[in-house]
């Protein structure tokens, strides 16, 4: 007769042995009922890993970050959108008790293993929108500005979705910052308000397709002209930057499986600091973002690296980011350590590397501006 340790040991060899690939389903109680789907597969040498379907939500297939297992215990991280899953699969293999966290307050959710009879049809993903053309000259058809009395201190939205513009408290110097690819402090002689009126924007483009970057900031440009009756000129002056260059580890980079012409950015808190998630992004898009939202100076790309990829970067904020506003952070949870600051995280997490320098850059100084223009 086996003993309770060897019993147990058994048990455990199981559990190891047990296949947890194909589609695990489950309903997310998270104020409307979501179903979820987490797709599990053979990854690299011996792991795992899995993509998460939110079904209710559209057909957009989200890569996991990382998927790990010992014993019963299973972890799936979602970087790209700060979600993680942990749970404990049971001893018949067929369902995974656990939880999924985004956010302070963990919500309860039980996958249970599909089969060809109970699975959940996942959405078929809508044809891409057809790329505005090359050559197009696109300016918006129609657009409405209006205050944003929220009093949030920075840029909550800037997005194109479909054919739908919108900036949710938007500053000028955010519009301008965007339009030009300048950080705020290459904007000078700039009214009093340019940072602390802010407004919110809905506008639709005048051209068929979808906009790559430079042809939305084309779009801002002309929109800035003409309801903010915006005159400036170019000048040199020699500011403190910051260059990326590849790290001594060189660059650790994932490329991107999504499609489009656009990346998707955001920043968020997370258990241990603040997460910057960029999606389908260049390292121009990644600077330019830094530069926009985080840094308090220009941040100048000399990495000499192409292409799309999926990028995260956890850090703790300090007060000379985010304009001296940073986002308030979650008290860490025990045991928990604090993420790196935001150039040893760079460099840990992507392999790059921001060093800061002096150097002659490009400013926008404002001849005339004013209040847009009512609707």
């Amino acid at each position: 007769m086996l003993g309770v340790a060897a019993l147990a040991a058994l048990f455990a060899t199981g559990l190891r042995a047990q296949d947890i690939s194909g589609d695990w389903q489950g309903t997310l109680h998270a104020g409307k009922d979501l179903r979820i789907i987490v797709r599990i597969y053979k990854g690299e040498k011996d792991g795992w890993s899995a993509k998460m379907y939110s079904i209710d939500q559209g057909p957009q297939a989200v890569a996991a970050t990382s998927v790990t297992r010992q014993g019963a215990s299973i972890k799936v991280s979602v970087d790209m959108i700060g979600g993680t899953f942990e749970g404990k699969l049971s001893a018949n293999g067929n369902s995974i008790a656990g939880t999924w966290t985004q956010g302070p307050q963990p919500l309860p959710i039980e996958l249970v293993r599909a089969t060809p009879e109970t699975a959940w049809e996942i959405p078929t993903p809508p044809k891409p929108e057809k790329p505005m053309a090359a050559d197009a000259d696109p300016s918006f058809d129609v657009a409405t500005i209006k205050p944003n009395p929220s009093g949030g201190a920075s840029l909550q939205q800037l997005t194109i979705n479909g054919r739908d513009f919108k900036i949710r408290n938007g500053s000028l110097g955010d519009l301008i910052a965007f339009a030009y690819n300048v950080q705020m402090k290459q904007i000078v002689n700039g009214p009093d308000w340019m940072d602390k009126d802010r407004y919110d924007i809905a506008a639709v483009p005048d051209v068929e397709g979808a906009p790559d970057t430079e042809q939305l900031r084309i779009m801002i440009r002309k929109l800035l002209a003409d309801r903010y009756k915006l005159t400036f000129h170019h000048d040199k002056r020699e500011l403190p930057a910051f260059v990326l260059t590849v790290g001594k580890t060189g660059q650790k980079l994932t490329p991107t499986q999504a499609t489009g012409t656009l990346p998707n950015i955001g920043a968020r808190p997370s258990p241990s600091g603040m997460k910057l998630v960029l999606g389908n992004a260049t390292l121009a898009d990644f600077t330019a973002f830094l530069q926009m939202l985080v840094l308090d100076r220009p941040v100048v790309n000399q990495t000499g690296i192409t292409g799309r990829f999926d990028m995260t970067v956890t850090f703790t904020p300090d007060d000379s980011e985010f304009n001296g506003r940073p986002p308030k952070m979650p008290p860490l949870a025990e045991g928990t350590e604090p993420a790196p600051d935001l150039f040893s995280a760079i460099e840990a997490q992507l392999g790059m590397k921001l060093s800061a320098e002096k150097t002659a850059v490009d400013v926008i100084a404002i001849d005339h501006v004013e209040k847009p223009s009512p609707n």
